[in-house]
């Protein structure tokens, strides 16, 4: 199974204000925020989301490609790259999987969590 494109790019940051804002200049608007320094922008004119987290000091800042998937059941990372994680449980209610592709460079699998019975699992 392909994925279904681009879904977003997450973008961390040791400074949520001045990442939101720099994004806020390129025209993006923000769609939400968490109660810890973080949330989602959009662009007026649609395309992939911007997910800005806050990281700590020290810790090493990634840009990561976001993709999606509709079954994670399905999906056969490319024999090109390496998972770092499988499929997971996420705090925002999806799966994700990690993958490194040929140089190293992480990116993003997200997938809807399985549903049982028309209700999601939150195992």
């Amino acid at each position: 199974m392909a994925t279904e494109g681009i879904e977003g790019l997450l973008v961390e940051t040791h400074n949520w204000g001045k990442t939101v804002a720099f994004w806020q200049g390129l025209g993006f608007e923000l769609e939400f925020e968490t109660d810890h320094h973080s949330g989602r922008l959009r662009h007026p004119r649609g395309g992939p989301y911007i997910f800005v987290a806050e990281r700590p000091p020290g810790q090493a800042l990634n840009l990561v490609p976001v993709v999606s998937v509709t079954d994670a059941a399905q999906f056969s990372p490319p024999s090109a790259g390496k998972v770092v994680h499988p499929f997971e449980a996420q705090h925002w209610h999806m799966l994700e999987m990690l993958l490194a592709d040929p140089d190293g460079r992480q990116l993003s699998v997200q997938a809807p969590l399985p549903t049982t019975e028309g209700k999601e699992r939150h195992d």
